[in-house]
């Protein structure tokens, strides 16, 4: 990896410094909308299925699913936006991000429409995120990125699933087990 103040080489030829090199992300659709997360958030992505509901949980907490051997929560992004509960399709994914909490991690599942591609986004094509007029919570979007035209909305997404909020909505510390064994789950 390059250190931050060392050179990295741009294709044009000239010399860039390493934090303006662009990011990564992975964009996905939600709801006819665009949406990103930084592609080192990600672990994996999986077919939807095979989720194990819990009683008595919010509408956006979806169930867990069995990953190798881990219990991991499935949030429905939609949901979660304050919206409809998503549908499952063909092309529905759970998108399997990585969020911290205090001094750990924890592996969640986000329910997407669909995957579309990794995106490079330089910093330069980074607005700010609106002071109105989104569907969703304002904290919640990192950024507006620019590609091809259009915006992609690029998610805060350590805010989006943010352990404690999502423990105090369930009115529950029992929403993230980590390697808890729940009857179905093994």
């Amino acid at each position: 990896m390059s250190q931050m103040n060392q050179l990295v080489p741009a294709k044009s030829g000239i010399a860039l410094q390493a934090t303006e090199v662009p990011a990564q992300y992975l964009t996905f659709t939600l709801g006819g909308e665009m949406f990103a997360v930084g592609i080192l958030n990600v672990k994996e992505i999986i077919e939807y299925g095979n989720l194990t509901e819990i009683p008595m949980m919010p509408p956006f907490i979806r169930g867990v699913i069995n990953l190798r051997g881990s219990v991991v929560p499935v949030i429905d992004l939609a949901a979660r936006f304050g919206g409809q509960k998503t549908g499952a399709t063909r092309r529905t994914c759970i998108v399997i991000v990585e969020v911290p909490d205090a001094d750990t991690r924890h592996d969640i599942g986000i329910m997407v429409d669909a995957v579309s591609e990794v995106l490079e986004i330089p910093a330069g094509e980074i607005e700010p995120p609106p002071a109105f007029g989104a569907k969703i919570r304002a904290d919640f979007i990192f950024g507006m990125g620019k590609v091809a035209g259009k915006f992609v909305i690029i998610l805060n997404i350590d805010k989006v699933l943010s352990v404690e909020e999502i423990a105090l909505l369930t009115g529950s510390e029992a929403v993230l087990p980590e390697a808890a064994a729940l009857p179905g789950v093994a």
